[in-house]
């Protein structure tokens, strides 16, 4: 199972602060999957190339790269605002 921490207006879309992923496959979750397995609202605006993942709390360069297995968390973050 992964964690799926989400922030600002992307906990809107998801419906709650956290969803949980069940893994699939004998693979780590990728990109892809994760995409899948989101609300299509909240999937669509993850593709936002300001969202950013953390993995574990360490920042993934590119989405595309992505890489998480059982237990792991994903953190998705919507760009911050301020001044």
């Amino acid at each position: 199972m992964i964690t799926v921490v989400l922030l600002g207006k992307l906990a809107d879309l998801g419906g709650a602060p956290t969803l949980w992923v069940e893994l699939t496959g004998s693979g780590p979750l990728d990109w892809a999957g994760l995409k899948a397995a989101l609300p299509e609202a909240l999937a669509a605006e993850a593709e936002d190339p300001r969202i950013r993942v953390a993995v574990n709390g360490a920042l993934v360069a590119d989405k595309i790269a992505l890489q998480a297995g059982d237990g792991d968390e994903i953190a998705l973050l919507p760009p911050v605002s301020g001044g």
